[in-house]
């Protein structure tokens, strides 16, 4: 980001900021070429600042706050390929586009710097490099994600803690405005996944294939049905148009017509006393319908028996083959007797 790389500074210059997991922050300057047709052909200098910044954990997120507490994006330019055939040299040439602004008059005296590590947020007034507000967030467990979002027409800091609370504090003077327990992080995948979002929203994946989506601000509550779309549009059915003659006689498609309309005496007049006419019963379709049923239940009470017969016809198979068998078993027994008995006397038992 553009910013005071030094305490003796003027103006702001692009700067490289590097956190380190022990809570170092070294600020790098960038050495940009002047013009733009130099900037193909030098190369950007890098050189450290002397700058040392110090927090408590491993350094998270940074951002960068004007005089008026403004959030200031860094600037950016549009890349295009310069080997194109079909951009002219008017849009071949690069042109820095700011956000915000980024000169010191724009600006105002200094600038506010905003960092957050794993346990604690720190606001440093810069060029003077001066510690103004200091929030320890954790004590005894440590943040997984952090990020200065835009809430309200302002902007805060939003943090979530490994413990599942969400917490949020103001800028730049990192007062908590609120802390909820909302998840305990169970899976790794919510952890290197979950993001903060501006007004008041955040994502995670839920599962490989799903999107958590979940908001900490009671405006975006409030209007989430209005945000929600619809998979269609409903529409009121239009009434049915007058069909014509020549359509209906050449190209229309068919159409239903009532048996009685087209064939009963009404329209084709009274028939003739040679011709066969319909005659319905006294039960009509309900005495028809009556005596089927009948029919029908007489039928399935038939073979309910027939079933029950057949069964009982099968168990009588079954005993009989059991007391042939014993019978068989009997007389064999009887034989064997009969033999060894057969040539001894009396007098020998």
């Amino acid at each position: 980001m553009e910013s005071f790389a030094r305490k003796n500074d003027s103006a702001v210059s692009p700067c490289l900021w590097v956190g380190t997991g022990l809570g170092m922050v070294l600020i790098l300057s960038l050495n940009l070429p002047a013009s733009d047709d130099l900037r193909q052909s030098e190369p950007v200098m890098v050189s450290p600042s002397g700058t040392v910044l110090t927090l408590k954990g491993a350094v998270l997120t940074f951002a960068c706050l004007d005089c008026m507490g403004t959030l200031t994006h860094p600037p950016y330019e549009v890349w295009r390929d310069p080997h194109s055939a079909d951009d002219g040299e008017k849009t071949r040439k690069r042109k820095l586009v700011m956000h915000s602004p980024s000169s010191s008059q724009d600006m105002g005296d200094h600038q506010f710097a905003v960092i957050c590590s794993e346990k604690q947020a720190k606001v440093f007034s810069l060029p003077s490099q001066t510690c103004l507000y200091v929030h320890n967030i954790t004590e005894t467990s440590f943040l997984l994600r952090a990020d200065v979002v835009t809430l309200c027409n302002s902007v805060c800091l939003a943090c979530f803690c490994a413990n599942g609370h969400i917490m949020t504090l103001s800028l730049p003077s990192l007062r908590p405005l609120l802390d909820i327990n909302y998840l305990p992080v169970t899976d790794m995948r919510i952890a290197r996944t979950f993001c903060f979002t501006n007004e008041g929203q955040a994502l995670y994946l839920s599962s490989p294939t799903e999107i958590q989506r979940l908001t900490y601000s009671q405006e975006m509550c409030d209007n989430l049905q209005d945000m929600l779309g619809d998979l269609f549009t409903p529409v009121e059915t239009p009434e049915a148009q007058n069909r014509g003659f020549l359509k209906g006689l050449f190209g229309g498609s068919g159409q239903a017509f009532d048996r009685e309309e087209l064939f009963g005496e009404a329209t084709a007049g009274k028939a003739s006393r040679s011709l066969a006419q319909h005659i319905p019963g006294s039960g009509g379709i309900e005495g028809v319908r009556g005596a089927a049923g009948g029919v029908i239940g007489d039928l399935t009470r038939a073979r309910i028996a027939l079933d029950e017969r057949g069964q009982k016809l099968g168990e009588l198979d079954e005993r009989t083959a059991s007391m042939m068998a014993s019978a068989e078993a009997f007389s064999k027994h009887a034989h064997e007797v009969m033999l060894k008995y057969k040539d001894k006397k009396w007098y020998q038992f």
